[in-house]
């Protein structure tokens, strides 16, 4: 499978999209971890989180999709 400008694009995209979540799970572990127990902050941080990440991927979808469209 040859690999073009397009699809080396959307790998591209979605993995700097991940790797943001992953620093920020990083970050929230390093702020609020040390204890076995999250703390009641580090959990909403998460939640926000995980619901920043959805909306990214969901807005990185769209626009590799319109963009995807133009000439």
């Amino acid at each position: 499978m040859e690999i073009d400008a397009e699809l080396r694009r959307q790998i591209t995209v979605s993995l700097a999209a991940a790797a943001v979540f992953i620093v920020g799970l990083v970050g929230i572990g390093v702020t609020f971890g040390g204890s076995t127990v999250l703390p009641e902050a580090g959990a909403i941080a998460l939640i926000a989180l995980l619901a920043g990440f959805v909306l990214l991927m969901a807005g990185i979808g769209t626009y590799l999709m319109r963009a995807k469209d133009e000439p």
